[in-house]
């Protein structure tokens, strides 16, 4: 009898065929609209390109699938907060 493991890390990130769900949507709504284009305009060229291009895509969604930092572009908010004086001037009277 086969025996299975319990999946404890469901607050991770769920995941369809390596993509998070988002990605899989947007391959999913790719493989839709080529499977549309396939059937209204039959040929050998289009058929190969679709796969090509479905392809490229699967790699390229699971490529940052796997390094999210890479459309990271700009920090939201500081490494550090702090109430220290960022300059020498003495504004206040003595």
């Amino acid at each position: 009898m086969k025996q299975f493991e319990v999946y404890r890390n469901i607050r991770k990130r769920a995941l369809i065929m390596g993509l998070p769900v988002s990605s899989f949507a947007l391959m999913m709504t790719s493989v839709i609209g080529s499977l549309l284009f396939i059937i209204f305009s039959f040929s050998l060229k289009v058929i190969i390109s679709v796969f090509a291009i479905n392809g490229k895509l699967y790699i390229a969604l699971t490529h940052l699938a796997k390094h999210p930092t890479l459309l990271h572009f700009k920090r939201v908010f500081p490494k550090a907060i702090s109430n220290k004086k960022t300059s020498f001037l003495d504004y206040d009277d003595h």
